[in-house]
């Protein structure tokens, strides 16, 4: 554990994306006037600022790792933003916030954690009335991926639908789809390049431990798989309302 946070300590983000795929996201919604909005798993919080840098509205940025919220505060109060977002302690599996509080849940590369149907499910009391969540998500981009690249899956995130699928499924999940687009693969590099160059540093470092080294080729191995097999699996942001035509799904 204390290898792979030292990987993933103060890297700009942990899932792909980028700043112009959050405003890319966004503009999918319609305008929002002062939003109460909650970023759930944060994380470093890149997507945070930018959500701040859109809005007139207020952010609450949850996770669960305190390194990640001290660094997005001092980020925040060095970009003059912090009077925008607060920062809490919390997992996204037992959030405490009371019913419709939130007019946008906002999840960019997290609700893999709880899992896409729970966490459509469980988050969707949090909304007001006709509010928003936009979700980015781990998908399949075409049907019967070659064995290695879905057994790699199978074992890391056993969950994974196709793209088709998680649009197909909106509605059963009590939500009405407003907008979506796949993250191009330059938005993946966004998040691999520097994984690779912190990889590369800590595989000196540690180049006696065979402990650590284990841990390192496995993310390496994540990044290789993506070169290898980038055709077939992307990640994909959905924008969506809260139904108002149908009762909330039971948990």
């Amino acid at each position: 554990m204390e290898i792979f946070l030292e990987i993933h300590n103060n890297l700009p983000k942990e899932s792909p994306g980028g700043d112009e795929y959050t405003r890319q996201a966004w503009q999918m919604l319609p305008q929002l006037v002062q939003p109460k909005i909650l970023d759930i798993g944060c994380g470093p919080g890149a997507q945070t600022l930018e959500l701040a840098r859109l809005t007139d509205g207020h952010i609450s940025a949850i996770d669960n790792h305190q390194p990640y919220l001290d660094y997005l505060q001092d980020q925040a109060t060095a970009l003059g933003l912090l009077n925008q977002i607060t920062c809490l302690n919390q997992s996204m599996l037992a959030l405490s916030f009371p019913e419709a509080t939130f007019d946008l849940l906002w999840a960019e590369g997290s609700i893999y954690i709880i899992g896409l149907e729970e966490g459509l499910k469980q988050w969707q009391a949090l909304l007001k009335p006709g509010g928003y969540l936009v979700v980015s998500e781990l998908v399949w981009l075409q049907p019967q991926p070659p064995e290695v690249i879905q057994s790699y899956w199978g074992e890391n995130y056993p969950g994974m639908r196709t793209w088709e699928e998680v649009l197909n499924l909106v509605p059963e999940w009590g939500y009405d789809l407003i907008g979506n687009f796949i993250l191009p693969e330059k938005a993946w590099w966004n998040y691999y390049l520097p994984l690779q160059e912190k990889i590369n540093d800590l595989g000196q470092i540690y180049k006696n431990d065979a402990e650590a080294l284990a841990v390192l080729e496995n993310e390496q191995r994540e990044i290789e798989m993506y070169r290898e097999y980038h055709d077939w699996y992307g990640y994909g942001f959905v924008a969506l309302q809260k139904s108002t035509r149908a009762k909330s799904p039971e948990i």
